[in-house]
Order: structure tokens, then C-alpha cells, then sequence
């Protein structure tokens, strides 16, 4: 099982260059680490966090507390979700 120290660093190195490939779009992406707890942002798009991963020794999960969605959350929800599934596999 990936670290979330692991995770992070490959979200930070790879996931906005994939988004970005998948999107054919230059979208900024800012991630935060506290513990077990990756924050992911999209500032020109949600305001606040977009999405919390919280990595433990037995599984990853994905959660999103913005009760107001924003145009596209479900396209950077699932392009997000396929990263983790490609990179974690």
C-alpha cells in the first residue's frame, strides 16, 4: 500500500500534467499534506478544497466537502479518481 508522503509527492510531480493532457486545458492544481490527509485544489475553478484523499494502511479514500458543486467537479472528480487508479495499481 502507498504512503500518503508517497501519494503526495506523485500527485505534486504528475497528476496536473496528466489532468491537463486529459483536458487539453492548463488548469492549476495545489495539494497540501497534513498526516494521512492530501488536500487537492483547483483555485481558478472551486473555491476552498476541491478534495480530501485520506491515505491509511488499508485503504484511499476520495471525499469532497463542497456542498455547492462547481462547473466541471465531476470531470475533475473523475480524472482525479482514474490517476489514483492508474497509479496505485
Amino acid at each position: 500500500m502507498v504512503t500518503a508522503e508517497d501519494l503526495f509527492a506523485t500527485l505534486k510531480t504528475d497528476f496536473a500534467d496528466y489532468l491537463n493532457k486529459k483536458l487539453d486545458a492548463a488548469v492549476a492544481v495545489e495539494f497540501a499534506r497534513v498526516y494521512d490527509i492530501i488536500d487537492v485544489s483547483f483555485p481558478e475553478i472551486i473555491v476552498g478544497v476541491a478534495f480530501h484523499i485520506v491515505v491509511s494502511e488499508k485503504e484511499i479514500i476520495l471525499s469532497t466537502d463542497n456542498t455547492i458543486p462547481a462547473n466541471n467537479s465531476e470531470t475533475l472528480e473523475k480524472q482525479l479518481t482514474d490517476f489514483l487508479e492508474l497509479n496505485l495499481n
